[in-house]
């Protein structure tokens, strides 16, 4: 007679896979210090290398390396020139954001990359994905001093506190009707002067923007979406000197683990950057 005995398996608990972040950098674009891409996104991988369980990849030059890249990334950020030159908008390249979104995949856009394209419904697109969108002639896109005095509670705003700084920061966004989901994280109120223009480009002013002196603007924000990913719009970045601002520098940080479903630090992403750190790889420009 034989005996058969069952031995129970014994699972070994294993390590979660790490979380796969990619940041793509625009081409070089503006005058020396300004729209510094690569040199940003290096930053930022430099500030989030201590970060257990994330791996941060950089792809430059507008788009990712290969675009397989994609099926494995858990969110994307795009820091770029947008418009009608958006990386997003591409060749195919909005199909394959649209695919990551679909499952549920993170989507963060910086500066000028908030900016749909005029010429087709990327606006919509950018709604859907991120909650927002820069549109020419309903946002502006002045240089100014916005004051940040107070922030929601959130993981994406954990310790930050009250700065002031001077960038281009884009207001006017226009959201998802009613604001449906989007959740503010800074909020400033510009000078009359600032809605009186000039702006940066076309040079305003705008009357629809004249017409709200003393009311709020959002110039960062986030959504989560329904197919379960998140989104987020910041509108700074124009100064690549303004990275070495502790504040500015930690909410974009923890946007980036918010955007990866990862937990933010009860303090937020602790970083240093020293000033040879903001001098490297910037792009080829010229004097500065």
């Amino acid at each position: 007679m034989s005996l058969a005995f069952t031995i129970p398996a014994i699972t070994l608990g294993a390590e979660a896979a790490p979380k796969k972040l990619i940041l793509i950098a625009g081409k070089p674009s503006h005058p020396p210090g300004m729209h510094e891409f690569n040199a940003g996104c290096l930053l930022f991988q430099k500030c989030l290398s201590g970060v257990k369980g994330l791996e941060v990849e950089v792809h430059p030059n507008h788009w990712v390396s290969d675009d397989a890249v994609l099926d494995k990334a858990d969110a994307v950020v795009i820091y770029a020139d947008g418009g009608k030159g958006h990386p997003a908008l591409q060749g195919n390249h909005k199909e394959l954001i649209q695919k990551l979104v679909d499952r549920g995949g993170g989507l963060m856009m910086m500066h000028y990359g908030v900016e749909c394209s005029a010429a087709d419904n990327s606006g919509d697109d950018f709604r859907q994905w991120i909650g927002g969108a820069y549109e020419t002639g309903f946002s502006c896109n002045p240089i100014w001093d916005a004051d940040f005095k107070s922030f929601p509670e959130h993981p994406v705003t954990r310790g930050i506190k009250p700065f002031r700084i001077a960038d281009e920061w884009y207001f006017s966004i226009r959201f998802q009707k009613d604001m449906k989901g989007v959740q503010p994280f800074l909020i400033a109120t510009p000078s009359d002067q600032t809605r009186d223009g000039p702006y940066v480009h076309p040079k305003g002013p705008y009357p629809h923007i004249q017409a709200r002196k003393g009311e709020p603007e959002t110039m960062m924000w986030g959504v989560e979406r329904g197919d379960g990913g998140r989104g987020v719009g910041f509108t700074g970045g124009h100064f690549h000197k303004n990275w070495g601002d502790e504040n500015f520098r930690r909410i974009v940080l923890n946007a980036m683990l918010w955007i990866c479903k990862m937990e933010v630090p009860e303090n937020g992403v602790q970083s240093t950057l020293t000033e040879e750190d903001l001098k490297a790889n910037l792009d080829p420009k010229g004097k500065r």
